[in-house]
């Protein structure tokens, strides 16, 4: 049991590898036309510059929490801590640069091969694998080089800051991804309306805003108001 928990740092590593030869191998799919290949570069670099911002907040919080962790705890601790950390926004990079070239190319195949879904959701799902492994083998490398090093009865405690640092950035990654993506919807809805010449509702002075009024769910039931209405 005990070679096998020594083994550990190296199933991570070559769960790394694995993910990297995926990459490349959804990276290699067609990308589809020019008009197709800018917006996809244009997704890639604005979901950059969101993980570069995020990242140099969370590098702020990582830098204050070590500093309690040392005074509080101790200093061994607080590197697990930043490892974790540090591992988790490693295993985010690695996911965004796979979904943004994965997303076009997921496109491309369900164009090429429609209406065979089967090609496209494999470029997909190899996108989506790349973070998933990354999680999985980043966290593997971490516990397992922290468990060879403290995993005696009296330090074991030590591990838990691997964990909450990890468990830290994923929270930041969460709450910041949703309100980055709900954004983007939002932006990218009205610039498709105003482009198309498509009127947008002023929900507060169009008159029309009554369209949007709560529906209750008895009344749908029972027939006396339509579950869909025109605007």
């Amino acid at each position: 049991m005990g070679f096998i928990i020594n083994l550990s740092p190296v199933f991570g590593l070559g769960g790394l590898v694995l993910a990297l030869i995926i990459y490349f191998s959804v990276a290699k799919r067609p990308v589809g036309t020019d008009a197709m290949k800018e917006i996809s570069d244009m997704i890639h670099d604005g979901a950059m510059v969101y993980l570069k911002r995020q990242y140099l907040s969370i590098f702020a919080f990582i830098a204050i929490v070590f500093i309690l962790l040392t005074i509080f705890i101790d200093v061994q601790t607080a590197i697990a801590y930043v490892c974790g950390g540090v591992s988790s926004m490693l295993a985010g990079f690695f996911g965004m640069q796979a979904a943004t070239k994965a997303n076009v190319r997921t496109a491309q195949a369900a164009n090429l091969y429609k209406p065979d879904t089967a090609k496209a959701l494999s470029v997909a799902f190899l996108g989506g694998s790349v973070m998933g492994l990354s999680v999985a083998s980043l966290g593997l490398i971490g516990i397992g080089v922290f468990f060879i090093l403290y995993g005696k009865p009296e330090t074991a405690a030590i591990i838990n800051g691997f964990a909450m640092g990890a468990s830290s950035v994923a929270l930041f990654a969460r709450v910041g991804g949703g309100i980055f993506t709900k954004a983007a919807d939002v932006g990218a809805d009205l610039v498709g309306k105003v482009e198309a010449g498509i009127h947008v509702v002023d929900v507060a002075k169009d008159s029309r805003s009554k369209a949007f009024s709560p529906i209750k769910l008895e009344n749908i039931l029972t027939g006396n108001y339509p579950i869909t209405r025109p605007l």
